[in-house]
């Protein structure tokens, strides 16, 4: 009977583990799964070691503040490999923690994966001497990802994206509405984000960029779509504190249909954006970390674009603004001009269309052949 650990750091990585746990079920009923869970994961029954809320942090300064948290995490989640090793290690994203926890877990001879491919084809090359070193396996998302870990060495399989598989062909508006509960007019969606600092830096900042575009659009309606009741929470207090609480209709679990219901989407750079895209909704992508943080990632990173249908396009595909750039003027002025701009909604959402036929690969069926892959090998040579 395989024991499975899996740590997720986000709500993001909790779908993947989901979707994994499932495909792996169908293979070997008998798995048992354990480790840091969010809903979903336990949903498919995984045995949880904590909440991900934990590791929900991004930002270098950000991560600096919740160090005496991780550190606690990561001497608990060591005893645990030490004095009863799981079969295999399966570390969902957050790779500063997992890398670190996936190579302690290889020096004791614990086969370990990587599910999501870290940045390092963004900025920190470096570190790819630290995958090669922790993972035996990398399963990237993202077509170019495994080109790029190719160049160093790096085991890698590109396995798709889940969520193109899941969302298939879109969800239709007026269905959506129904299902919401939502009249037929124009209607903005703000997806601030999930963790904590992300929900800080921009929730505010969308609620004033939905009474700008309000002012200039008639009739039009802004929905939230929070991760969870505290995002939810924190949003009615920014609508509170701007005075506007009666005109946000903020929804819990729901992105999926305030996705499908929107003529425009206003969202935090990551995996949102993908999701938006796959919805085939026009969009714009903002992102804001404390000003050092992006001072030093400035610094650092090396590529055109962060949004990730600009980085799947090779080229500005969606508006996208970062930092400074990213104030209420500029983001109510780009949401207007894309609404406004029907024939450049078309060419973006044609866009759209091929990028996700190019990440609609069966991901979670890819990603368990290729964990059982790497256990019935290790089981051979033992």
């Amino acid at each position: 009977m395989p024991r499975i650990a899996i740590v997720v750091g986000e709500a993001s990585g909790d779908q993947l583990a989901r979707g994994l746990i499932q495909e792996l079920r169908a293979r070997r009923p008998d798995a048992e799964f354990v480790g840091i869970t969010g809903p979903h994961m336990r949903a498919a029954g995984c045995q949880s070691w904590g909440d991900f809320e934990q590791l929900a942090v991004m930002g270098l300064v950000e991560v600096i503040r919740h160090l005496p948290v991780l550190r606690r995490l990561m001497k608990s989640l060591r005893a645990r490999l030490r004095d009863d090793p799981p079969d295999i290690l399966i570390g969902i994203d957050a790779p500063d923690f997992n890398l670190r926890l996936e190579a302690y877990a290889r020096q004791r001879g614990i086969p370990t994966v990587h599910y999501v491919c870290p940045s390092v084809w963004a900025w920190r090359k470096g570190r790819t001497k630290t995958i090669r070193k922790s993972c035996d396996l990398v399963l990237c998302l993202l077509p170019f990802e495994k080109d790029f870990l190719d160049g160093y060495g790096v085991p890698s399989v590109f396995v798709g994206h889940p969520l193109a598989d899941e969302i298939g062909d879109g969800l239709d508006r007026a269905e959506s509405r129904r299902i919401l509960g939502l009249p037929d007019a124009p209607l903005l969606a703000l997806l601030p984000g999930s963790r904590r600092s992300e929900i800080e830096h921009l929730g505010r900042l969308f609620l004033q960029v939905a009474v700008r575009v309000g002012r200039s659009v008639p009739g039009m309606r802004c929905v939230v779509a929070a991760a969870n009741a505290a995002v939810a929470d924190r949003m009615r207090g920014f609508a509170r504190d701007l005075q506007i609480e009666d005109a946000v209709d903020v929804r819990i679990a729901e992105t999926r249909n305030v996705l499908g219901a929107a003529n425009s989407v206003l969202v935090a750079s990551g995996t949102a954006t993908l999701e938006t895209m796959l919805m085939r909704r026009p969009m714009v992508v903002a992102y804001k970390a404390n000003p050092f943080t992006v001072w030093l990632g400035r610094w650092l990173v090396d590529i055109e674009f962060f949004a990730l249908p600009n980085l799947l396009a090779k080229k500005l595909l969606v508006p996208e603004f970062l930092q400074e750039e990213a104030t209420s003027e500029a983001l109510a002025e780009a949401v207007i001009g894309q609404l406004a701009t029907v024939s450049h909604q078309q060419d973006m959402l044609s866009e759209f269309e091929s990028l996700a036929d190019s990440l609609r690969c069966s991901a979670s069926q890819r990603a368990a052949d290729a964990v059982l892959a790497l256990l019935d090998n290790r089981s051979m040579s033992a």
